[in-house]
């Protein structure tokens, strides 16, 4: 008797598939990018954040694309924040 083997194929996280799910993250602002002062407001600690919408989502983002808004002047964090690394599959499986 013969026990077929089927792997099942592994969803790659691409900027095609990606549901921006950092972007519900709170993000500090640590460096200046140039990031927007419409985008930046003040955390409960005092710290400079991005801000955020009422949903929760970056307010830097653009809903219908997903894509962020201010890329090229995005904060340090967003930019360290590695697609399809550890933390990026766990904020998925959080918001999906």
């Amino acid at each position: 008797m013969t026990i077929e083997i089927t792997n099942l194929p592994v969803t790659e996280i691409t900027c095609s598939n990606c549901e921006a799910c950092c972007c519900r993250l709170e993000v500090m602002l640590l460096t200046d990018t140039g990031v927007p002062k419409r985008y930046i407001t003040t955390d409960d600690w005092g710290g400079q954040v991005m801000a955020q919408g009422h949903d929760g989502w970056c307010a830097a983002l653009d809903r219908d694309t997903l894509m962020c808004t201010i890329y090229e002047n995005r904060p340090w964090v967003c930019r360290i924040f590695e697609m399809a690394s550890y933390e990026c599959e766990e904020e998925r499986k959080a918001h999906m």
